[in-house]
């Protein structure tokens, strides 16, 4: 490299700048080759440090992760859209990180209703969803957006209300429990309102008394909150008032709610929750293979016996209940 470059080059760099150090890592004559001529030098400085800048960036970059490695991009990734309760109640956070190490695999779990879980596999946005309203789940089979469903666990739905229960619902059926709730119209009912499985669940019962849902939606003692199953309780309890709930997601905030069970023995009750594997023929692109995978994951020995103790030792009771408890 000619003086005149390197004297140059200093005048460009901040001062006390170690230009030994810097040539000794860089070698500016294989980097940028010279521009020779005597107007050239100044557009050779500025190549010279517009390289140096790339290579500082691309060693900061490396440094702090901002370029993926290797396993970043071979790393196969399975998208899951899931019911709330799972993911209030902890399980996919128990989950992932072993379904992750045994196949390999980022699983990336979104947590949502059941009705936007479903919107999400029919768009292809999801390669599997997991949710609990049978009737729905049958519909997404049969118009062609799931390949495989498989329930995998269960637990009860719950009528929760303050414990001096000013409705007297306590014991009773859930369809008498509802019917009288809405004689008595002096009690606030809190509602999900966002097309869950557990909002679809509701409709169900009030439908199996012959009350219109439509037609309490505007009752002043019913009020419906639009969001997940944690705020709903919250608001149940603040309001004292009554809801209905998954037993996993009760148990887990039942220490910061004055609320407690009140109905939940009734066929309607039971909570089945499935996993489906949504359709490569009907929404190409989606990860078939490890959706499928998690759906035989799921049913493995070894997470079935977890979920037959899952939550005990946390919240003095059950959870969930493994598929062959579910009958």
């Amino acid at each position: 490299m000619q003086m005149l470059e390197v004297k140059a080059f200093r005048a460009f760099c901040p001062k006390g700048q170690n230009l030994g150090t810097v040539a000794d890592r860089v070698s500016l004559e294989t980097v940028v080759p010279p521009v020779f001529g005597k107007e050239s030098w100044f557009l050779n400085i500025r190549l010279t440090c517009c390289v140096l800048l790339v290579v500082l960036f691309l060693i900061l970059s490396i440094a702090v992760g901002c370029i993926p490695t290797r396993d970043d991009i071979t790393q196969p990734k399975l998208k899951v859209a899931s019911t709330t309760s799972l993911c209030d109640s902890g399980l996919w956070e128990w989950l992932e990180p072993l379904f992750e190490a045994k196949y390999r695999t980022d699983l990336q779990v979104l947590c949502v209703g059941t009705g936007v879980a479903m919107r999400y596999g029919e768009r292809g946005d999801v390669d599997a969803i997991v949710v609990h309203d049978p009737e729905r789940e049958e519909k997404f089979i049969s118009q062609g957006y799931g390949a495989v469903r498989m329930p995998f666990a269960c637990n009860k739905f719950l009528i929760v209300g303050p414990e001096d229960d000013p409705a007297r619902i306590r014991g009773l059926k859930p369809e008498e429990a509802f019917a009288r709730l809405a004689a008595y119209g002096d009690a606030t009912f809190v509602s999900r309102g966002d097309e869950s499985g557990t909002h679809v669940r509701e409709k169900e019962i009030w439908r199996m008394v012959g009350i219109n849902h439509e037609q309490i939606t505007k009752e002043q003692w019913y009020v419906e909150v639009g969001s997940g199953m944690g705020l709903t309780l919250q608001l149940a309890a603040e309001r004292r008032g009554y809801t209905l709930t998954d037993r996993a997601t009760f148990l887990t905030f039942r220490k910061k709610l004055d609320i407690v069970p009140l109905v939940e023995e009734g066929e309607i009750m039971l909570n089945v929750y499935s996993i489906i594997v949504v359709n490569p023929e009907k929404c190409p692109g989606v990860n078939y293979q490890a959706a499928k995978l998690l759906s035989d994951f799921l049913l493995s020995k070894e997470v079935q016996a977890v979920l037959t103790d899952y939550g005990v030792q946390a919240y003095g009771e059950r959870l969930f209940l493994p598929c062959c408890d579910c009958n």
